[in-house]
C-alpha cells in the first residue's frame, strides 16, 4: 500500500484544527510538519508532493492531536523565533513576543558594556543583547530554577555562556555593584484580567512569569525601588509593560528618581516600553 503523501496529510490537520478552533491553522500545520521532516517551514513546499513515512505520519498526528487541545505550537516543536534567532522554550518559560523586540530595539539605542536583565525566563532578552553587542557581558536573574535551566541551555546554543551568567535568584537579590543598563519584562498582567487570555498562554505558560496575582504593578515597584541603586551614573533601566500601565509605571520611574522618562509605542501604537535613566555625575 502506497504512503500517503505530505500534501494529504497536511490538508488532514488543517481540518482537524479547524475543527478544533485553532487559529491559522494551515500555518500552525505547516510548520508541525516541516519539523517532523526536519526542514524550514520555508522549504516544506518543496517535500509537500513525497510520501511521509509512517514514523513521520505518527508523530505529526500526535503533535497535531496536541495543538488541537490549544499546546503552543512552539513547546510541540521546542523552540521559538525573537529578534532573528531561535530560542528553545518550554512549560517552564514564557514564549518569547514579537513586541518584545522594542525593548530590544531601544536598548541597543546606545551602547553598553553590562546589562542585568531581571526574570529572564528564556533567556532570550539578554542574550539578544549580547549578541548584538559583542563587547558587552550580562547576568540574567530567575526565581524559577527550570528556567534558569532553559536560560542556560540558550546561552551554550548561542555560543554565549562565557559573556552570561544565570543567577537563580529574585530580582536583584544577591547583586552587588553598578551597571549600565537594566532591563525586564516582568509578570504584568493582572490578577482579575488571567481569564481572558488564550488556552495557549492561560493553560501552558507559567503563571509566575505572567502575572503578580494583583495588580499588574507589584514588580515594578520592587524593581523601580531597588535597581536605581545598581545603575551607573547615566545608566538605563528599560521595561517592557502592558498596554494600560504606561501611565503609572512611568510615575514609578519618576518617583525613584530616574531622569529623561519616556513611554515608548509598538508597532500598534500600545505603550510598550518605558525607560529611564540614572541622574548622571
Amino acid at each position: 500500500m502506497s504512503r500517503p503523501t505530505g500534501s494529504i496529510v497536511l490538508a488532514q490537520a488543517v481540518r482537524q484544527l479547524n475543527d478544533a478552533g485553532v487559529p491559522d491553522a494551515p500555518r500552525d500545520a505547516r510548520r508541525i510538519l516541516a519539523h517532523v521532516c526536519g526542514v524550514e517551514a520555508g522549504r516544506l513546499t518543496l517535500i509537500l508532493p513525497d510520501p511521509v513515512t509512517e514514523d513521520q505520519e505518527a508523530r505529526f498526528a500526535a503533535l497535531i492531536l496536541r495543538r488541537a487541545a490549544r499546546e503552543p505550537v512552539s513547546h510541540l516543536i521546542g523552540r521559538r523565533a525573537f529578534y532573528g534567532r531561535d530560542f528553545k522554550v518550554n512549560r517552564h518559560v514564557l514564549d518569547p513576543r514579537p513586541e518584545t523586540e522594542i525593548l530590544i530595539e531601544v536598548a541597543l539605542q546606545e551602547p553598553f558594556h553590562g546589562v542585568i536583565d531581571l526574570g529572564t525566563g528564556s533567556g532570550c532578552i539578554l542574550l539578544t543583547l549580547l549578541a548584538e553587542m559583542p563587547d558587552a557581558q550580562g547576568v540574567g536573574t530567575d526565581i524559577s530554577k527550570d528556567a534558569c535551566l532553559v536560560a542556560e541551555d540558550n546561552a551554550d546554543a548561542l555560543g554565549l555562556s562565557e559573556r552570561a551568567v544565570i543567577l537563580n535568584t529574585s530580582w536583584l537579590n544577591g547583586i552587588e555593584g553598578q551597571i549600565d543598563l537594566i532591563v525586564s519584562n516582568p509578570p504584568y498582567i493582572a490578577a482579575d484580567e488571567m481569564d481572558g487570555l488564550s488556552p495557549e498562554v492561560l493553560d501552558y505558560e507559567p503563571h509566575l512569569a505572567l502575572t503578580d496575582n494583583a495588580d499588574g504593578l507589584t514588580c515594578y515597584r520592587e524593581i523601580t525601588r531597588t535597581a536605581p541603586q545598581h545603575l551607573a551614573p547615566g545608566g538605563r533601566l528599560i521595561v517592557e509593560i502592558g498596554p494600560s500601565q504606561g501611565a503609572e509605571v512611568a510615575g514609578l520611574f519618576r518617583a525613584a528618581g530616574l531622569t529623561g522618562v519616556r513611554i515608548v509605542s509598538d508597532l500598534d501604537g500600545r505603550d510598550r516600553v518605558v525607560i529611564g535613566c540614572q541622574t548622571a555625575d
